[in-house]
């Protein structure tokens, strides 16, 4: 075995012996530290001050006055950004979405075709005719016609807002209030027709 190489690891301790002078230092260090207390409601106007305990140098700043109060800039923001309440119009007994569901499954004529078919072209002018209260009120949405009248007392909105698409193109009102529905779905059964783009036209002069 070649001696000459150096196999060999040796370990010992790292830490200065307990009468060290940097032993006896951390000591005190340690023993002052527990004394350090943070106190609340400092001064805002004092300038950060420098504190020594031992070797350890370090600053004392008071930052609870900037973080205690918003600016005024972050408040409007929040008061800006204030959800706008609905009117909520609560559903009559037997009225409720559930309800219209078994309807559609269950009524033979929902939309009053009486065996006419649902995929005739019908003018502007003819939904405009069925524009007044009864069992035929149509509506255009995104180019087909419907027969809300059926829809009436299970509109979410409540008649009164329905009633402002009834006899016209409601499209518009629909998209602002809630075009996240599936209106095509919902309505599936009231569908009278398709809307004649033709001459729903102004012809050209």
């Amino acid at each position: 075995m070649d001696t000459n190489k150096d196999d060999d690891f040796t370990f010992s301790t790292a830490a200065p012996p307990d009468d060290s002078e940097v032993a006896v230092e951390a000591k005190d260090l340690a023993s002052r530290v527990d004394g350090i207390a943070l106190k609340d409601g400092l001064d805002p106007q004092v300038s950060p001050k420098e504190k020594t305990v031992g070797s350890l140098s370090f600053t004392v700043t008071d930052s609870s006055s900037s973080s205690s109060k918003p600016s005024n800039e972050s408040s409007e923001i929040l008061k800006a950004r204030k959800p706008i309440t609905r009117t909520k119009v609560p559903f009559e007994k037997g009225y409720s979405q559930m309800d219209w569901l078994k309807l559609t499954r269950t009524h033979p004529d929902l939309a009053g075709l009486k065996g006419e078919s649902n995929r005739r072209l019908i003018s502007m002018d003819e939904v405009k005719k069925h524009n007044k209260s009864g069992d035929s009120m149509w509506t255009v949405l995104k180019g087909r016609v419907y027969n809300v009248s059926p829809y009436m007392n299970f509109h979410p909105g409540g008649v009164d807002m329905l009633m402002k698409a009834v006899g016209r193109d409601g499209t518009f009102l629909f998209n602002k209030y809630h075009a996240w529905v599936s209106y095509d779905i919902l309505l599936e059964k009231c569908l009278v027709g398709v809307l004649d783009d033709a001459k729903a036209k102004k012809p050209e002069a």
